[in-house]
């Protein structure tokens, strides 16, 4: 039986609610994956970039928002209205991982809350969750001038941020939204098309992962939604998975 919130995000995701009885219940066999192992596979910050004093990696969550907010470590600080730390229940099971700020998350310092973001918020409620429910962050904490893609060493900047904030959060499952952000998290330049379907292990700790379709890109090519929607699907069966104890890597 679906409630409501989740009936409301498959209307808008345009998928059909008979659909997922004629998908594979099984979640795909886990392929291995490229998992990246501290900084060594990340480009470095330029030599300009100024290093704060106290590393991230041992910041509890405000002092970590605090050093994000005051950060200059790239050259995007000169051009950002604010710092987009990121939003949602800090103890959360799901964590949902975006490229980088646009405008309106410029302006208002929070995640996806552009149409970009009314999509996400749909898509985490065919889930069956709340938006509240979840934590959102992205790889860049500060918005590319015209949206932009991230350049490495600005990515560089901002891996042990987001790498602290995930050993923070602590998920069970992370959704790698977009190809920029599953290819920084996963440190490959494999296209989104072969990285979708299975789940990939994380860093040195093995964290489950699942990467699908942007939102954005979404918007802009309806008739993927329906991959998108086969995407949830496979991260509901996974993380049923994780909750029973099973493991879902290989």
């Amino acid at each position: 039986m679906f409630d409501r919130h989740r009936r409301a995000g498959l209307e808008e995701l345009g998928i059909d609610l008979y659909v997922r009885r004629d998908l594979p219940r099984e979640v795909p066999a886990p392929a291995a994956a490229v998992p990246l192992h501290g900084q060594t596979q990340v480009a470095q910050p330029q030599a300009q970039a100024q290093v704060p004093r106290e590393t991230a990696r041992t910041l509890d969550w405000e002092p970590l928002r605090e050093q994000v907010a005051e950060c200059t470590r790239c050259a995007l600080h000169q051009s950002r209205r604010q710092t987009v730390f990121g939003v949602g229940d800090r103890k959360a099971r799901w964590m949902f991982i975006g490229e980088a700020p646009g405008a309106d998350e410029d302006a208002q310092g929070e995640p996806f809350v552009g149409r970009a973001g009314q999509l996400l918020t749909a898509m985490i409620r065919a889930l069956g969750l709340r938006r509240e429910a979840v934590y959102i962050a992205n790889v860049l904490k500060c918005r590319p001038p015209g949206n932009r893609d991230p350049q490495p060493d600005e990515a560089a900047s901002c891996r042990e941020y987001l790498e602290r904030q995930i050993e923070l959060v602590d998920p069970a499952l992370i959704i790698a939204v977009g190809r920029i952000a599953a290819q920084n998290l996963l440190a490959t330049d494999t296209p989104i098309a072969r990285l979708r379907g299975r789940l990939h292990a994380l860093g040195e700790r093995r964290r489950p992962l699942l990467v699908t379709y942007h939102p954005a890109y979404l918007l802009r090519s309806p008739g993927e939604k329906r991959k998108a929607w086969q995407d949830l699907l496979t991260a509901r069966q996974a993380f049923a998975r994780i909750e029973r104890g099973e493991s879902v890597l290989s």
